[in-house]
């Protein structure tokens, strides 16, 4: 069995019997009963996931994966390749939004080079799963072969494994990747059936010729790889990411040991529809952190059935709406733990 295979194997359903205790608890509270709405929602959410009627949020954790896309040749981007990897240096200096937004809800940024197109200076911080050099050009035939899809699920589950050890009771998930808002599209189109215009957006800000191009690319890039939207491993390796593959592998990877996962927002969300496809159980472990700019976003939602936290015209990536919507988390996890009863309170409940 592979590593893939026994992880998807090990995701178990939420834990009902800790949910109703969280439902109980939340009841006795001192406010009127669903009055904290969403915060109440996530508490029990996260009750049931970790399988504590009183759950833990303290080690937060942003694991933000770089790569590269060959899709970047027919000009889809406002931005050249090589920005991919003056970010990660950015990143690993601390100096990019997500190290802001991660030390303003105290989580730690783990930096993964998951197929940046050059080869990045050592670092402490830097973790390497470099499956390749870039992918190649979708637009002409498949991102990558199924054997380097299947090792960057693989890889996101590894990252995962190697962080818990120094604790993680909530994940975040974020990207960097000149190109990939294009491939998440693909992805998205690929999955949901949606037609390429209806989840196309602007990414770093193209104007209406160039939306128009790359919308044309991504259709290109559909007919010519025909990726099967029943076989996830299939849509990746046609016109995904190594980055996405990554992601998605972490996902599965954190809800097989019972961590709930923020997904920011439209490269999350692929890695999200590809997790979810892998393994349907998955989905109740994901936490919308928010809704993105990116058109395609919505429908990507609406297919997993999630429904997200925050709406501020967000569209960065990084992990830093992920970051936001675990502030939330964790707001929601200590109203469940911290507040008082009615009865410890003294408080008189709600006539009959």
């Amino acid at each position: 069995m592979t590593k893939l295979q026994r992880i998807i194997r090990q995701i178990k359903p939420l834990d009902a019997e800790a949910m109703h205790l969280a439902q109980a608890r939340q009841d006795t509270l001192t406010k009127p009963q669903g009055s904290l709405g969403r915060l109440e929602e996530l508490s029990i959410q996260v009750t049931g996931i970790q399988g504590k009627a009183r759950p833990v949020i303290e080690s937060k954790v942003i694991i933000t994966m770089a790569a590269d896309h060959g899709v970047t040749e027919e000009g889809v981007s406002l931005y050249p390749q090589e920005v991919t990897a003056q970010m990660v240096y950015n990143f690993l200096r601390g100096g990019a939004g997500i190290n802001v937004l991660a030390r303003h809800v105290g989580a730690r940024v783990v930096v993964v080079d998951m197929g940046v197109a050059s080869e990045l200076l050592p670092h402490p911080g830097l973790v390497v799963k470099k499956i390749g050099y870039g992918t190649r050009n979708m637009a002409r035939g498949p991102a990558m072969e199924r054997e380097e899809a299947l090792r960057a699920l693989e890889a996101g589950i590894e990252v995962v494994e190697e962080e818990l050890a120094k604790g993680m009771d909530i994940l975040g998930i974020g990207d960097m990747g000149i190109g990939n808002t294009t491939t998440s599209s693909a992805i998205v189109a690929a999955i949901t059936g949606a037609p390429v215009a209806k989840v196309t957006g602007r990414g770093t800000g193209v104007d209406d010729e160039r939306l128009r191009h790359k919308i044309e690319v991504i259709e290109r890039a559909l007919e010519v790889n025909q990726p099967d939207p029943d076989d996830a491993v299939d849509v990746l390796t046609k016109v995904g990411g190594f980055e996405i593959g990554g992601l998605a592998g972490a996902i599965l990877g954190a809800a097989a040991h019972q961590v709930p996962v923020a997904l920011d927002g439209f490269i999350a969300g692929a890695a999200g529809l590809i997790a979810i496809r892998l393994a349907p159980q998955a989905r109740e472990y994901l936490i919308a952190a928010h809704r993105s700019v990116e058109i395609g976003h919505s429908i990507m939602l609406e297919h997993m059935g999630l429904k997200p936290l925050l709406d501020l015209d967000l569209r960065l990536g990084e992990g830093t709406g992920a970051a936001l919507g675990i502030s939330l988390v964790e707001a929601a996890v200590k109203i469940l733990n911290e507040m008082a009863t009615f009865t410890e309170a003294g408080v008189s409940e709600a006539l009959e």
